[in-house]
């Protein structure tokens, strides 16, 4: 059974391409039809608000239609919150056919005029390609100008073009910059990436103690990927002292939102009594809800608690099922463990065919006790011809990944004259 934790997540949060919601009519109360009087007579600003009551539903039932209508009219007059949100109609399909072209081209109108959410959106469609060929480049661009602009999104995009080298030359001293003004406006995302740079040393000299500050205003924020994060700097004691009931409660609070590596983590905890009571019972739960998810290392530990009848009833079968899709996903501890069960014929037929298949699977993975076995079947004859010759190069495998068994058998043979 593996139990090891799963370590910090290395990989980046990806690049927000969501929408920046509707600009808001400033009005607290609006009478309905003195702003439809207006807005008929040409009123540029009533026709807008016009436009906002109808799609929000705001004094009026609800209408997309009338909405996009008004919102046209006033955007045609160079209302740059209407053509704005033209372009978020078009691209959702509100109360017209949806048409990114027609999205790009309203955005690009109110982006023009220096509309830090016109020109988010159009960085977004860029970097899509949608209404537009693709091109990472102009994402940038209008990236940047909304992030000079304060819009956190855009920096937070703009720092992962930077880490990732998309549409610029890539540079991670760039990307931390814009990382820490988006999470300095709160962005749990900037947060979480801007403490992955501190805890890979990226951009800016290795500071564990940064990656946890950062890591705890994201987790605080309820993101999962730096409640895990938190977690993992407690279990192993970095840039904060070492707490295994600080890691378990941080796991629990990522596990809780579907986190597949704190589901494991939180496992592995209760399997070991680390942070909390010892609990079999439970670490079969959380490793359930992580295999579940298709996490290999928690298909294999579960397999092994069914194997071994911890937590759960003992059941051959089902440690069967759970070692062949950690397996199949390349897991060298799975494929070893598969291939005994189909030496042994435990939880499924006997098969040294099907047996050997796993053994080498592992084997080539550098796995020590299945190179051994595969030299043992290779020895013997079970699942494949006999060939001492490659049996002793199998145990001489394995004696040099420190597997004593493989060392003695590789001696044995060695002094037969193989």
């Amino acid at each position: 059974m593996n139990l090891n934790r799963i370590a910090c997540i290395a990989a980046l949060l990806a690049a927000s391409l969501a929408f920046s919601p509707w600009a808001q009519a400033e009005e607290p109360k609006l009478d309905f039809a003195a702003i439809q009087a207006k807005a008929q007579k040409g009123d540029v600003h009533s026709q807008y608000v016009l436009g906002s009551m109808y799609d929000q539903g705001q004094g009026v039932h609800r209408d997309y239609a009338q909405a996009v209508e008004w919102y046209r009219k006033a955007a045609q007059q160079g209302n740059a919150d209407a053509q704005f949100d033209l372009g978020v109609m078009y691209v959702l399909g509100r109360g017209v056919r949806q048409d990114g072209a027609q999205a790009v081209e309203w955005f690009r109108k109110a982006a023009q005029q220096g509309d830090a959410k016109a020109q988010f959106n159009l960085g977004v469609m860029y970097d899509q390609g949608q209404g537009v060929r693709q091109d990472y480049a102009q994402a940038v661009e209008w990236w940047l100008k909304a992030a000079q602009r304060g819009h956190a999104d855009a920096q937070f995009n703009l720092g992962n073009m930077y880490s990732q080298g998309k549409g610029v030359r890539q540079d991670y001293a760039q990307a931390v910059e814009w990382y820490r003004k988006a999470a300095q406006q709160g962005d749990a995302k900037a947060q979480y990436n801007l403490g992955a740079m501190y805890g890979q040393g990226k951009g800016v000299r290795q500071d564990y103690a940064q990656a946890v500050e950062w890591y705890r205003k994201a987790a605080q924020q309820g993101l999962a990927e730096a409640q895990f994060n938190l977690g993992v700097m407690y279990d192993q004691g970095q840039g904060v002292r070492q707490d295994d009931a600080q890691a378990v409660e941080w796991y629990r609070k990522a596990a809780q939102q579907g986190d597949a590596e704190a589901q494991f983590n939180l496992g592995v905890s209760y399997a070991q009594g680390q942070g909390v009571r010892q609990d079999d019972a439970q670490a079969v739960e959380w490793y359930r809800k992580a295999a579940q998810q298709g996490l290999a290392e928690a298909q294999l530990n579960l397999g092994m608690m069914y194997d071994q009848g911890r937590g759960v009833r003992q059941d051959y079968a089902q440690a069967v099922e759970w070692f062949r899709k950690a397996a199949q996903q390349g897991l060298a501890n799975a494929q070893y463990n598969l291939g005994v069960s189909y030496a042994q014929g435990q939880g499924v037929r006997q098969d040294y065919a099907q047996a050997l298949e796993w053994f080498r699977k592992a084997a080539q993975q550098e796995h020590a006790k299945a190179q051994y076995n595969l030299g043992g079947m290779y020895e013997r004859g079970k699942g494949v011809r006999q060939n001492t010759a490659t049996a002793k190069e199998w145990y001489g495998q394995a004696c040099d990944n420190g597997d004593q068994k493989g060392c003695d058998a590789y001696a044995r043979l060695n002094k037969a004259g193989f």
